[in-house]
């Protein structure tokens, strides 16, 4: 009798502790009644009938990190459903441009389920089931598009897989909110190919570059030795101009000064008489003065107009006699 009763308070403790179902945050619980959908569980504390109730199990995959710092994925099956965006890395795949140009390709899709009972009974795997969506979406994405478009066009490429794969993954109660291409790798030699026309592409635009350089430098310098032959000659006119009128000036106040003297001497002899000549003699005995004075002139002569200096001599005796 006493094995009895233990045995059944053992068998009520197992119920007990299978009945008990406790749901994380942000994660949900799918229940079954004989095999059949009963009811989702949300977070918090909840008991089920054991043996005639128990959670539904879906498949469910992870990434760990090994103690040898080796990155592995395992798939397992869980009863919790966890409601939170995912993340999914999409190994590298190999597609074919549309000029037969071989490129591995890998992404990041970001999901979330908003229908566990879909993911539960509408697809067997979520992770198996996105992946080949992904792969035959992108072969024929990529498929359409040449080599040099797929390395420029990867916002494109991204919207528009990511609209295929939210369309079609709707009935299995998840969301696709973003896919990220990751890296776009061709050929080695294609990739040679491209590193070549990549540095002659630069090589050009550096001689571009210089060669615009030295032609604004020529420019600029020109430009530099006009203005500057252009300021000189404006510096050299000005100067000309100025040094014109100063000669200009200079005599007429020379030939004002003369003209007051001229004034004073007929002021001082008196307005009769030839002062003209007088004026000539003047002018006239002051050049021969001059020549005179010479080292190399040893022979003093008369000259050819005299007569003229005699008669301007004889005026100015009438002069000073008549003064």
């Amino acid at each position: 009798m006493v094995v009895l009763i233990i045995v059944v308070a053992v068998f009520a403790l197992i119920l007990l502790v299978k009945g008990a179902k406790i749901v994380q945050q942000a994660e949900v619980m799918i229940i079954e009644q004989l095999g059949k959908y009963n009811r989702i569980l949300g977070p918090g504390f909840h008991w089920i009938v054991p043996l005639f109730e128990n959670p539904r199990k879906i498949a469910w995959q992870e990434t760990r990190k090994a103690m040898n710092g080796q990155v592995f994925t395992y798939t397992f099956e869980r009863e919790r459903i966890d409601m939170r965006e995912c993340v999914y890395e999409l190994p590298r795949q190999n597609v074919i441009t549309k000029d037969n140009a071989g490129i591995g390709i890998s992404a990041l899709i970001y999901f979330q389920i908003i229908d566990a009972k879909s993911v539960a009974y509408e697809i067997q795997n979520i992770y198996v089931a996105i992946e080949k969506l992904t792969q035959a979406t992108l072969r024929n994405i990529i498929g359409e598009m040449d080599l040099d478009e797929t390395f420029v066009s990867r916002s494109q490429i991204n919207e528009k897989l990511r609209l295929i794969l939210d369309d079609a993954s709707q009935k299995w109660g998840i969301k696709v909110n973003r896919v990220e291409l990751q890296d776009i790798i061709p050929p080695a030699d294609i990739q040679a190919s491209m590193e070549k026309q990549m540095k002659a592409e630069r090589d050009k635009r550096a001689a571009i570059l210089q060669a615009e350089g030295e032609k604004q430098s020529a420019i600029l310098k020109a430009q530099g030795e006009k203005e500057a032959k252009i300021n000189r000659a404006e510096g050299e006119k000005q100067s000309a101009v100025l040094i014109a009128e100063g000669n200009a000036q200079a005599r007429v106040r020379e030939a004002q000064g003369e003209a007051q003297a001229i004034q004073k001497v007929i002021e001082a002899i008196g307005t009769v008489g030839p002062a003209d000549k007088y004026l000539i003699a003047m002018k006239y005995i002051e050049t021969l003065q001059t020549i005179a004075e010479g080292q190399n002139n040893k022979v003093v002569y008369m000259p050819y107009e005299a007569t003229g200096v005699l008669s301007s001599i004889d005026g100015i005796k009438q002069m000073l006699d008549k003064k």
